[in-house]
Protein backbone atom coordinates (compact mmCIF):
# COMPACT_ATOMS: atom_id res chain seq x y z
CA UNK A 1 0.00 0.00 0.00
CA UNK A 2 2.88 2.52 0.89
CA UNK A 3 4.30 1.50 -2.77
CA UNK A 4 0.79 2.65 -4.41
CA UNK A 5 0.58 6.03 -2.26
CA UNK A 6 4.50 6.14 -3.93
CA UNK A 7 3.12 5.81 -7.20
CA UNK A 8 0.16 8.04 -7.09
CA UNK A 9 2.88 10.80 -6.05
CA UNK A 10 3.71 10.99 -2.44
CA UNK A 11 6.60 10.70 -0.02
CA UNK A 12 7.75 7.55 1.62
CA UNK A 13 7.00 8.34 4.73
CA UNK A 14 3.82 10.39 4.05
CA UNK A 15 2.38 7.11 2.04
CA UNK A 16 3.39 4.99 4.99
CA UNK A 17 1.56 7.42 7.84
CA UNK A 18 -1.39 7.59 6.05
CA UNK A 19 -1.53 3.81 5.59
CA UNK A 20 -0.82 3.23 9.30
CA UNK A 21 -3.01 5.68 10.67
CA UNK A 22 -5.70 4.37 8.30
CA UNK A 23 -5.22 0.86 9.78
CA UNK A 24 -5.22 2.05 12.94
CA UNK A 25 -8.21 4.41 12.78
CA UNK A 26 -10.16 1.41 10.69
CA UNK A 27 -9.01 -0.61 13.82
CA UNK A 28 -10.48 1.12 16.27
CA UNK A 29 -13.51 1.77 14.98
CA UNK A 30 -14.28 -1.80 14.28
CA UNK A 31 -13.26 -2.67 18.08
CA UNK A 32 -15.15 0.66 19.54
CA UNK A 33 -18.08 0.58 16.96
CA UNK A 34 -19.67 -3.03 17.70
CA UNK A 35 -20.35 -2.97 13.88
CA UNK A 36 -20.13 -6.22 11.63
CA UNK A 37 -17.37 -4.39 9.15
CA UNK A 38 -19.42 -4.95 6.26
CA UNK A 39 -21.83 -2.22 7.74
CA UNK A 40 -19.34 -0.02 8.79
CA UNK A 41 -17.71 -0.39 5.39
CA UNK A 42 -21.71 0.06 3.71
CA UNK A 43 -21.53 3.52 5.99
CA UNK A 44 -18.46 4.76 3.50
CA UNK A 45 -19.47 3.80 0.58
CA UNK A 46 -21.34 6.23 -1.48
CA UNK A 47 -22.78 5.36 -5.14
CA UNK A 48 -20.32 5.62 -8.01
CA UNK A 49 -17.96 6.88 -5.16
CA UNK A 50 -13.98 5.87 -4.40
CA UNK A 51 -14.46 3.30 -1.54
CA UNK A 52 -16.69 1.24 -4.43
CA UNK A 53 -14.37 1.85 -7.32
CA UNK A 54 -11.79 0.21 -5.08
CA UNK A 55 -13.64 -2.47 -3.90
CA UNK A 56 -14.13 -3.70 -7.35
CA UNK A 57 -11.15 -3.34 -8.71
CA UNK A 58 -10.22 -5.38 -5.78
CA UNK A 59 -12.75 -7.82 -6.91
CA UNK A 60 -11.50 -8.21 -10.12
CA UNK A 61 -8.25 -8.76 -9.00
CA UNK A 62 -9.41 -11.53 -6.61
CA UNK A 63 -7.84 -9.88 -3.19
CA UNK A 64 -10.63 -12.02 -1.09
CA UNK A 65 -9.85 -14.94 -2.72
CA UNK A 66 -5.56 -14.60 -1.92
CA UNK A 67 -6.40 -13.52 1.28
CA UNK A 68 -8.33 -16.26 2.06
CA UNK A 69 -5.89 -19.29 -0.06
CA UNK A 70 -3.20 -17.63 2.34
CA UNK A 71 -4.80 -17.95 5.64
CA UNK A 72 -5.61 -21.48 4.77
CA UNK A 73 -2.13 -21.98 4.09
CA UNK A 74 -1.01 -20.48 7.15
CA UNK A 75 -2.99 -22.97 9.33
CA UNK A 76 -1.84 -26.19 7.00
CA UNK A 77 1.23 -25.35 7.94
CA UNK A 78 1.13 -24.30 11.33
CA UNK A 79 -0.86 -27.83 11.74
CA UNK A 80 1.81 -29.44 10.20
CA UNK A 81 4.61 -27.69 12.67
CA UNK A 82 2.53 -29.16 15.52
CA UNK A 83 2.16 -32.30 14.39
CA UNK A 84 6.09 -32.62 14.09
CA UNK A 85 6.15 -31.54 17.32
CA UNK A 86 4.28 -34.46 19.00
Amino acid sequence: MTDAGILLGLPRQVAHDLIVQTAIGSAIMLRDSGEHPVKLREAVTSPAGTTINAIRELENHRVRAALLAALEAARDRAREIADQNL
